[in-house]
């Protein structure tokens, strides 16, 4: 792992940055930008349509980057050593969040799904109750913990 990060350090750090960039600037364009924008929808089976269509795109997005940002930071984590180090505090930390990030993520996908269900059946009010919490707890969540993250890889780079 080491020889293979000192050869594309920069290359490992790029898609990691990436990866993040993705995950957490899309959750704050889909809550604060995207979900405000929907709000001036006044027809309930196009808003919820459309809602629906967003998260699907955003999630084919999101899911590569979850998958390129963990396998960047088990290389990083290897190849500079941290295990035994004062530091190692942090990548844990950082790893605990990115984990129960991934674990918000997957009842998002979950809830997606369900609703997409409902909205196929024409259960329109089964499909908003199942996308409710997304806007209003789980997303919010994760960018919370995500800016968290980004700050905790800020400080690892510093050392």
């Amino acid at each position: 792992m080491s020889e293979l990060f000192n050869n594309f350090s920069t290359l490992i750090i790029f898609l990691h940055v990436l990866s993040a960039i993705i995950w957490v600037g899309g959750m704050i364009v889909i809550r604060f930008a995207v979900h405000y924008s929907m709000q001036d929808i006044e027809d309930p089976k196009i808003k919820l349509g459309r809602t629906l269509e967003n998260l699907r795109r955003f999630f084919n997005m999101v899911i590569p980057s979850i998958i390129l940002l963990l396998l960047t930071a088990i290389i990083m984590i290897i190849a500079l050593g941290f295990k035994g180090t004062p530091l190692y505090n942090f990548v844990i930390l950082k790893e605990i969040i990115w984990t129960v990030m991934t674990l918000i993520f997957i009842v998002i996908y979950i809830k997606r799904n369900k609703a997409q269900k409902a909205f196929d059946k024409g259960e329109f009010p089964i499909a908003k109750a199942q996308l409710a919490p997304l806007a209003k707890y789980l997303i919010p969540t994760n960018i919370v913990l995500g800016l968290i993250a980004v700050i905790l890889g800020i400080t690892l780079r510093g050392y």
